[in-house]
C-alpha cells in the first residue's frame, strides 16, 4: 500500500511512523524545510489527560464578548475574522450545551489516556529523550469560586480514572515552593501527577529521524495545491513539484486542512485559534517550577523543559493571521510577573523567543480521525489545544484503521460523519 501524508507535525508523524511500521510505502508532503515548523514548534509542551475538556465550556459566549479586540484578556476575539468564522462559531456555541459539552470531554480524555500510553511505549522504544518530566501539573487559583467548576470537571475525570489532589495555599507552595512569594494570593490549586510534559518539537523531530530511517520518504518544501481524482476516489496529490500518486492519502495538515477539502466539495468545521509562547534559558532563574503550572485566570502555563522555561497561551480568534502581537508577548511577561515577585528585572534582560502559532479547533472540540466521502481519504486533525496530548494515540489508532485492524478505541465517534 502507497500511503501520502499531508503534513510532518505531530500528527503526520505519528501517523507516518505507524503505517510503515505496519508495512506501508509512505510518502509525507510538508511545505516547510523540515519536521514540526508549524503548530509543533513551540506548543505549552503538556501531556495533558486532565485538560480533556473542550474550550468551548458551558459559560463561553459570555467571555468571547468580553475579549473582544481586549489585548489583555485571556481569550481575543479579532472582528476582522468574525465573517469567516461565523458559521464555525455558532456551532461552537451550541456544543458548549452541558450535556455535549460533558460527552466531548470523555471522548477526549479516552484518546488521551490511550495516547499517553503509546507514547510511553514509543519513548521506551526508541530511546527519545525531549525534555519529558512525569512530575504532574499544577492548575493555579486565586478565587475558590474560580476554583469549583474545575473541581466539578476533575471528579469527572476521576471516574474515568484520572488522579487528582485538591490543595489549599500552603499545601501548593509545600509541593511548588518556586510559588513562595505569591501563598498569599493563592486560593488553592488542583494537582494531577498523572500528567507529563516534553518538548514537543524535539519529540517529533527525532520520530521523523527515526521514521525516514525506517523507509518513509519525507519531502520538505512541497506545497499541496491541489488533488487529482475521479467521483470517489483520490488518485494524485497536485504540488508545486508535480503530482504525487498514492492508493491512500492522509490529511493531517491542522488548520489548513479545511482549506484543502473546499477543493473535493467537503466542508470540515475546524478554525485557526491562535496561541503565543516564549521561551528562554532559565539555567540561573532562581523561581524555576519542578513542573508545569496553569494559571487559569490568564488561561497561559509555564512549563519547565530541560535548561529552559516556556511561557504559553492566550487564545485569539483571529483567522489564519501568525503576526506576533506585541500586547500579547506582553501579556506571557505579566504571568511571570504574577506567579514570581521579584523577577522584573531579570525578566527585561533575558533573550527570549517568541512564537506564535495556529491551533485546529473543531467545532466540537474533539478531533477529527477516520475516513471521509472519498473512499481513499483519511483525516487526522482538528486536535485543537490536545495536539501533543492526543497526537501518538490518534496515529496509531489511524493507522490500525487503514489496514482494516481493530482499533483500541471506537473510532467513529471521532469521524467526520458527525458533523
Amino acid at each position: 500500500m502507497r500511503v501520502a501524508i499531508i503534513g510532518s507535525g505531530l500528527l503526520g508523524v505519528a501517523t507516518a511512523w505507524f503505517l510503515r511500521r505496519r508495512g506501508a510505502e509512505v510518502t509525507v508532503l510538508e511545505r516547510r524545510d523540515r519536521a514540526a515548523q508549524e503548530t509543533s514548534f513551540a506548543n505549552a509542551g503538556m501531556l495533558t489527560p486532565s485538560m480533556s475538556d473542550p474550550w468551548n465550556a458551558p459559560g463561553l459566549l459570555g467571555k468571547l464578548v468580553r475579549g473582544v479586540a481586549r489585548e489583555n484578556s485571556a481569550r481575543v476575539l479579532r472582528l476582522a475574522a468574525l465573517p469567516a468564522m461565523a458559521a464555525w462559531g455558532l456551532r461552537f456555541l451550541r456544543n458548549s450545551a452541558p450535556a455535549r459539552y460533558r460527552a466531548h470531554t470523555l471522548l477526549n480524555l479516552r484518546l488521551a489516556r490511550h495516547s499517553l500510553g503509546v507514547l510511553r511505549e514509543l519513548r521506551q522504544e526508541l530511546g527519545i529523550e525531549h525534555d519529558a518530566l512525569a512530575n504532574g501539573t499544577l492548575k493555579l487559583f486565586r478565587e475558590r469560586a474560580d476554583m469549583e467548576p474545575f473541581l466539578a470537571l476533575a471528579r469527572l475525570l476521576a471516574e474515568e480514572g484520572i488522579e487528582h489532589r485538591e490543595l489549599d495555599a500552603a499545601q501548593t507552595v509545600a509541593l511548588e515552593p518556586s510559588l513562595a512569594g505569591i501563598e498569599h494570593k493563592l486560593s488553592g490549586a488542583l494537582h494531577y501527577p498523572g500528567d507529563e510534559s516534553g518538548d514537543a518539537r524535539i519529540f517529533c523531530e527525532a520520530l521523523a529521524g527515526h521514521a525516514q530511517r525506517a523507509g518513509v520518504e519525507f519531502r520538505f518544501g512541497v506545497a499541496v495545491r491541489d488533488w487529482r481524482y475521479e467521483r470517489s476516489r483520490i488518485s494524485a496529490l497536485l504540488t508545486d513539484h508535480g503530482a504525487v500518486a498514492a492508493d491512500t492519502f492522509v490529511l493531517c495538515a491542522g488548520s489548513y486542512s479545511p482549506l484543502l477539502l473546499r477543493r473535493l466539495g467537503l466542508r470540515l468545521p475546524i478554525r485557526p485559534v491562535k496561541g503565543y509562547s516564549i521561551t528562554f534559558d532559565a539555567a540561573n532563574w532562581p523561581w524555576r517550577p519542578r513542573r508545569p503550572l496553569i494559571d487559569e485566570g490568564l488561561h497561559a502555563a509555564v512549563t519547565p523543559l530541560g535548561g529552559r522555561l516556556r511561557v504559553a497561551g492566550t487564545a485569539e480568534l483571529a483567522g489564519y493571521d501568525t503576526a506576533i502581537r506585541p500586547a500579547r508577548i506582553e501579556n506571557l511577561k505579566h504571568m511571570l510577573r504574577e506567579l514570581f515577585p521579584g523577577c522584573e528585572e531579570r525578566l527585561d534582560s533575558l533573550a527570549l523567543e517568541e512564537w506564535a502559532g495556529l491551533r485546529p479547533m473543531s467545532a466540537d472540540g474533539v478531533p477529527v480521525i477516520g475516513p471521509t466521502a472519498f473512499e481513499n481519504l483519511y483525516l487526522n486533525t482538528g486536535h485543537g489545544h490536545l495536539g501533543w496530548t492526543l497526537s501518538c494515540g490518534s496515529g496509531e489508532l489511524l493507522a490500525e484503521l487503514i489496514h482494516g485492524r481493530s482499533t483500541a478505541l471506537d473510532l467513529a465517534p471521532y469521524g467526520m460523519g458527525r458533523f
